[in-house]
């Protein structure tokens, strides 16, 4: 998969224009004006125009009407878990289990403030009512002018409006969180931005509790009287649940199974009559649904094909459907942008998302690798051979392009340019799946890979990601190597040694595919652009006193997107040396490197 990302919504002119520059309405998925969306990991909406989306560990980005945008960033010691919305009010919290708060001082009387010095969207603060009563909040999750959080591992609290006894406390609240009081364990939280309640599971299997309004029987417990207090949902087992979303009248669940039900509004429910129990949906019967988006009204289904389904929708915000005279009531499969029909296996990586009259697709990555290699590929630095026929030639780096393909340059130059040449066009297809995964022309591109003998499409095991981390244990293809130098103490003394063979004891040397250096890291590619490249050095000495320990990790990083440490190999010294190679290395600011850090401190409990 390729990680040039792009978001695209849908939405009507007055929410969405700010973000494609256009004055048209949007009746079909368009492509949006962010830039570098390829590492989004979650996008939240308010119910005006505005919505947070968070890219890197610790930092944030807010977008307003017209296309105005601010950054924040938490303090470097705190990384980001989720985040979550209400109507005015976006809350973020951390991996140490503290929540920021994010809000419109103009609408204070509506949303859950802890801090009256709060301003409009203008700094992220902190919340320190749970740091003060020494609850380490675990997940977070908000309603329309409502949040409500699990703390200490299984003890609910709640806060913000109370209206409709949304917050599950009785009659009573107020702007500090309380307690909800269950009998059991809490275990997990649903809500929904524009939802007047909220759903939880608990240590018991086999119930769900709800709480809030239910005028149209949206809490699925058979009846519409407004509960305050938890309530038990009917004909639906809480260890079944994989998730609820929440409307202002309506809920939708997926189970773990795939199945989807609705209950509530019957606009909006998905059954096309009201239900005041949890209601398998029709028309979703034989899928499997993996995601779900749900905004005031309307509702998103993802399932397990990469399909996407749509329904209850207001006026203004029909995404386009494949077929036309769909009833609003019932999902109906909407028509992906091209942009996404490109990829073959995207299940874990197509999000979405819904805001109020808006709804976002994007791709979720993993690892930045074909980023990197794409912007390799556009430049053509030290490529060490081509493919093509005469005339038309295209540098290329070698052992990358037999990695993919596990053919040897000559063999693929003669299967694609001997009696049958492939043409410029095709190459050039084939090269974006070589450096980047990308499909951009299934029929081109099969045509290529049936004359190479190669599977199409291909494998789960042929990804771009899976082939560099196998390229890593390929020590013999390795074309190049970084001298580390050694301390003498670190070196048993050896006497009557010749000068030259001194020397060379005096360092270690790690063997690398010099494209992956090239890809990955822009301190070596600054090394190389000093050297001629005809010159046919092999090595570079490393001048960062870095351990070997420490540079081999690194290394192994560019390959695989991971790190993994055992005890043997001093995490603490590792984690320190390593702390400032985003910046030392120029790594690219999108990647992840920074929270496999993290894991590693929490894993081995280093500050």
């Amino acid at each position: 998969m390729t990680n040039s990302s792009s978001l695209y919504l849908n939405g009507t002119i007055e929410r969405a224009c700010f973000l494609v520059k256009k004055k048209n309405k949007l009746p079909k998925w368009t492509k949006s004006q962010i830039k570098k969306t390829q590492t989004i990991k979650k996008i939240v909406c308010g119910s005006r125009l505005h919505f947070l989306v968070w890219k890197k560990p610790n930092k944030l980005e807010f977008y307003q009407e017209d296309n105005k945008k601010k950054k924040y960033q938490l303090p470097k010691n705190e990384t980001i878990k989720d985040i979550a919305s209400s109507r005015y009010t976006y809350q973020i919290l951390t991996e140490s289990g503290k929540v920021w708060s994010l809000a419109d001082s103009n609408r204070y009387k509506e949303v859950p403030l802890f801090d009256a010095n709060q301003s409009t969207f203008e700094k992220i603060r902190p919340v320190t009512f749970f740091e003060e009563k020494k609850l380490f909040v675990n997940s977070l999750v908000m309603g329309s002018a409502s949040a409500y959080y699990l703390c200490n591992g299984d003890q609910l609290y709640a806060s913000g409006s109370n209206a409709q006894g949304r917050l599950g406390i009785g009659k009573y609240g107020g702007q500090v969180p309380m307690p909800v009081y269950v009998q059991d364990k809490v275990i997990k939280i649903f809500a929904g931005n524009s939802a007047f309640g909220f759903f939880f599971t608990t240590n018991n299997p086999d119930l769900l509790y709800a709480c809030g309004n239910n005028m149209c029987g949206q809490l699925g417990i058979g009846y519409i009287f407004d509960q305050s207090t938890p309530t038990a949902v009917k004909n639906i087992k809480g260890s079944e649940i994989l998730t609820i979303g929440l409307g202002r009248s309506h809920s939708i669940l997926i189970n773990n199974e795939g199945q989807t039900f609705g209950c509530g509004h019957q606009k909006y429910n998905g059954i096309g009559v009201e239900k005041h129990i949890f209601t398998l949906i029709p028309q979703l019967k034989e899928k499997k649904a993996v995601q779900l988006a749900i905004e005031f009204k309307g509702n998103l289904v993802l399932t397990d094909q990469n399909e996407l389904y749509g329904w209850g929708f207001t006026k203004g915000l029909y995404p386009t459907y494949e077929s036309k005279n769909e009833n609003n009531k019932f999902p109906s499969k909407i028509k992906l942008p091209s942009y996404f029909t490109n990829y073959l296996e995207s299940k874990d990586q197509i999000q979405i998302a819904c805001g109020a009259r808006v709804c976002f697709l994007y791709l979720d990555f993993k690892n930045t690798l074909s980023e990197d290699l794409r912007v390799l590929y556009k430049s053509k630095k030290f490529c060490d051979c081509e493919i093509g026929t005469l005339g038309n030639q295209i540098p290329v780096h070698k052992d990358l392009i037999e990695c993919r393909t596990k053919l040897t340059i000559d063999q693929i130059q003669n299967k694609l340019f001997g009696e049958k040449s492939i043409n410029k066009e095709q190459t050039m297809s084939f090269l974006k799946w070589i450096y980047f995964d990308e499909i951009s022309d299934l029929e081109k591109l099969e045509q290529t890979f049936n004359l190479l003998e190669l599977t199409f499409p291909p494998s789960v095991d042929n990804t771009l990601e899976k082939d560099i981390a196998q390229l890593y244990q390929d020590d013999d293809s390795k074309d190049f190597k970084i001298l580390v130098k050694i301390d003498d103490e670190d070196l048993e003394e050896e006497e009557d040694n010749e000068e030259d063979e001194d020397e060379k004891a005096n360092y270690e040397e790690i063997p690398v595919h010099k494209f992956i250096l090239l890809a990955r890291s822009g301190l070596f590619r600054g090394m190389f652009d000093y050297v001629n490249e005809k010159d046919n050095t092999n090595k570079v000495q490393d001048y960062t006193n870095k351990s070997i320990k420490s540079l081999e990790i690194l290394i192994k990083y560019f390959y695989t997107d991971s790190i993994e440490l055992t005890t043997e190999q001093d995490p603490e010294l590792i984690v320190d040396e390593l702390s400032d190679a985003v910046e030392y290395y120029q790594l690219n600011d999108q990647c992840n490197f920074e929270s496999e850090l993290l894991k590693i401190k929490k894993q081995f409990e280093l500050n």
